[in-house]
């Protein structure tokens, strides 16, 4: 009796192999199933560079904190890391075809000026306010605010476990802020805040678009832009009557910004990293960790920076860690954890609509 499934037929080997038809798809199988474990491989490999190198951005900020200008470095490391995925953006652009136009340049606008000109100030102004490890966990938990704006804005589903994701996050931060001792440093943990809310709004608004364009493209050119507007900020701060104003009312930081002046020797190299790996290398490892795994995977980026940024502040700059921040350090990976650990593909959201 032939020893065939019911209505099916295994193909005759061919003539003079020895190979048989269960054999030749068990070959075909193992061969797919090493490449994508090779492919899974270098997924992982892209993710741990990336969370390496995000982890370090506060670190970078904090040893230059006193000598330059907090606007004035991010805009200086935008303008370098914008540089650097361009080159991957016009790539993407001609692969589809993209023909970017008025409304497009208008939404680049819009993204940066959220995402550079107001978040990332509040990000290098709360690194010189408080301590790089602390500005690294309160940011890290951005997704506090993105989750409820999600929901009104992109109509994404909010889960249980979303919800508890949320509460421990929100316990983690209250935690880390502890109101019941505010020190010095407060001004610096609101600023944290603001910074991972307007990054938040940023997300939600990228979002609506970044199928269409690709991250290259979005990120790029959001960079570029959002680094124009803040150009044109700085040379509105050197006007006297500006300048005057800001230093009248005890906001130096806001006069007379610099573009390159107090940039030296002594800091270049710092800059620099945070030009050529944080915002350029960094993002492009991250891009790559979400083509090579998935958008879900590559989100372990997030995960692993609130715990590696606190020890690389305490390597390289002392930093003590409180043990409040120990503990809301705790709240907020575990609230990540589990939500990432129970999330299911999700359908993308219309991101192919302009």
């Amino acid at each position: 009796m032939q020893n065939v499934e019911a209505g099916r037929r295994a193909p005759p080997a061919r003539a003079g192999s020895n190979i048989t038809w269960d054999t030749a798809r068990w070959d075909l199988f193992l061969r797919v199933w090493t490449l994508e474990r090779c492919i899974m491989k270098k997924g992982y490999l892209y993710i741990i560079l990336a969370a390496v190198i995000f982890s370090t951005m506060e670190i970078s900020s904090k040893m230059i904190a006193d000598a330059v200008n907090p606007l004035q470095l991010s805009f200086v490391r935008f303008m370098i890391g914008g540089l650097i995925l361009l080159p991957f953006a016009v790539k993407d652009i001609r692969a589809k075809n993209l023909k970017l136009t008025l409304d497009d340049i208008k939404y680049f606008m819009l993204t940066g000026v959220l995402c550079v000109v107001v978040s990332m100030s509040f990000f290098q102004l709360a690194v010189l306010y408080t301590k790089a490890s602390t500005v690294a966990i309160v940011f890290s938990a951005n997704p506090i605010f993105i989750i409820p704006l999600a929901a009104l804005y992109l109509k994404e589903k909010i889960t249980k476990r979303t919800i508890v994701s949320l509460v421990l996050s929100i316990i983690g931060i209250i935690v880390i802020l502890n109101p019941l001792n505010l020190g010095l440093d407060v001004k610096g943990i609101v600023l944290a805040i603001l910074a991972a809310l307007t990054f938040a709004v940023y997300s939600v608004v990228s979002k609506t678009r970044s199928g269409y364009y690709g991250s290259m493209v979005l990120n790029s050119f959001t960079f570029l832009v959002g680094d124009l507007v803040m150009l044109a900020l700085i040379m509105l701060s050197n006007i006297k009557g500006v300048s005057d104003f800001f230093a009248s009312h005890s906001m130096g930081t806001f006069a007379g910004i610099p573009i390159l002046h107090g940039i030296n020797s002594g800091n270049l190299l710092v800059v620099l990293y945070l030009g050529i790996v944080v915002t350029g290398l960094g993002y492009v490892f991250y891009f790559l960790a979400m083509d090579e795994t998935s958008a879900s995977t590559a989100s372990i980026v997030f995960l692993i920076k609130p715990a590696l940024a606190p020890v690389f502040a305490l390597i390289i700059l002392a930093e003590s860690i409180p043990v409040n921040t120990l503990i809301g350090m705790g709240c907020i990976l575990l609230g990540s954890a589990y939500n990432f650990l129970g999330a299911v593909p999700n359908k993308k959201i219309s991101s192919n609509s302009r």
